[in-house]
């Protein structure tokens, strides 16, 4: 496989347009980064050999020395470590601090156990997405959220909004937006690399489950079992002083091995996951998204969450549109690429796109009309104004192998 992905990258390296592609959401940071927000992990990055860019307002890594293909191998035979400190982490407090959360978005929070999180979805009354995002219910009488760093300003003001009319209702309830380092480490050897610096017992801590810890002589972190790889691994929220440090140990281990934007990007694409802004936006439903797991059944049953109406009339009457995985050959295809049938009619459009690594094949998402949605189904894509022959794929093109407690 790393034979095999080494030649494949080679080919990569040496099409100027697959690279432009690759970094198509991130402009490149030539030393102006006076305007950009840097994380605690900024100096440590460049000392590392990072090439910076900008996103979201944020100068991140994107690649290190070795290449975005060897990055993303590694991550799914070993693992690596990245930098997501950009995301916005904050804190709901007071006792009706769910009610206050489920006004805002799809997820049944209060059928949470103590400590368990799940991904849920700001909506506006239109039943767009304004944002994904992980809601935490702790031990601790508060909810952990983090939400998107390219939302942050957005989710922070829709929030606080939402909670100054919340109190003069008469509930309480509050809200902290935390000052801390957030990394992630994914991969199959992700829990045994961290067990080495924890007292606690992994293998007890499941997927989208979380628990207070200290991790390598660095107390106050909060450690959950969630990424966006589709692999086994942990976000760590830790003490913002303290986030090289934990950095430094986590890469004493030669299993560990950093990680940029690049890497995550296809990472998250093989996993059949979305990305804000590409994949989801406020125009685009759970339903129409294929996210309607998101939505608890109480919660439908409820229909209190913001554009209930339009959602709920959706799953019952069914949506003209919906996302879906594609497979396709010749030159890989990108955000924006229309969608045909086999008739040359435009029935859709893609929203993420890039060679798989681990497949060796043009793997893409985007939005078809509802009866081009089964898989298997055999459609076109307009590449470089040449149409291509595509398949309608499942989701995720890679197995994901999140850690269940057996």
């Amino acid at each position: 496989m790393l034979v095999a992905g080494a030649r494949f990258g080679a080919r990569l390296r040496l099409q100027p347009e697959a690279v432009r592609r690759l970094h198509r959401n991130y402009s490149q940071d030539h030393g102006g980064t006076e305007s950009l927000k840097k994380t605690v992990l900024y100096e440590f990055h460049r000392n590392n050999g990072a090439r910076m860019v900008e996103f979201a307002g944020w100068s991140m890594p994107v690649q290190y020395k070795e290449s975005h293909i060897s990055s993303h191998l590694h991550t799914r035979q070993h693992c690596s470590l990245f930098d997501v400190s950009h995301m916005l982490q904050s804190k709901v407090m007071g006792k009706d601090r769910v009610k206050f959360m489920e006004s805002l978005i799809v997820g049944d929070i209060a059928e949470l156990k103590d400590n368990q999180g799940t991904l849920s979805l700001f909506t506006n009354e239109k039943g767009g997405i304004k944002d994904d995002l992980i809601v935490t219910r702790t031990s601790d009488e508060y909810l952990y959220i983090v939400s998107n760093a390219g939302c942050a300003d957005k989710d922070s003001a829709h929030m606080k909004e939402r909670l100054a009319e919340f109190r003069a209702a008469g509930n309480d309830a509050d809200l902290e937006f935390l000052e801390a380092g957030l990394i992630a480490l994914q991969g199959p050897s992700a829990a045994q690399v961290l067990q080495e610096g924890v007292s606690d017992d992994l293998q007890k801590l499941p997927f989208m489950w979380s628990a207070m810890m200290t991790v390598f002589g660095v107390p106050g972190c909060r450690v959950t079992r969630c990424g966006y790889t589709g692999e086994d691994g942990v976000e760590i929220s830790v003490p913002i002083e303290r986030t090289v440090e934990l950095a430094e140990s986590l890469l004493k281990n030669s299993e560990v091995k950093l990680a940029g934007l690049g890497s995550r990007d296809s990472l998250r694409l093989e996993a059949g996951l979305c990305l804000y802004g590409n994949d989801i936006d406020e125009t685009t439903t759970p339903v129409e998204a294929t996210l309607l797991w998101t939505i608890g059944k109480r919660r439908r049953a409820a229909a209190d969450f913001p554009g209930a109406g339009i959602i709920l009339r959706q799953i019952k009457e069914k949506t003209k549109r919906k996302r879906v995985g594609l497979m396709s050959a010749g030159p890989p295809v990108r955000q924006h690429t229309p969608i045909l049938n086999l008739d040359g009619k435009v029935i859709g459009e893609v929203t993420s796109g890039c060679p798989s690594p681990c497949l060796k094949q043009n793997i893409a998402m985007g939005y078809v009309d509802t009866e081009y949605s089964k898989p298997g189904t055999p459609i076109k894509v307009e590449v470089r104004k040449k149409i291509v022959d595509a398949t309608v794929s499942k989701m995720p093109f890679v197995p994901s192998k999140y850690y269940t407690v057996k």
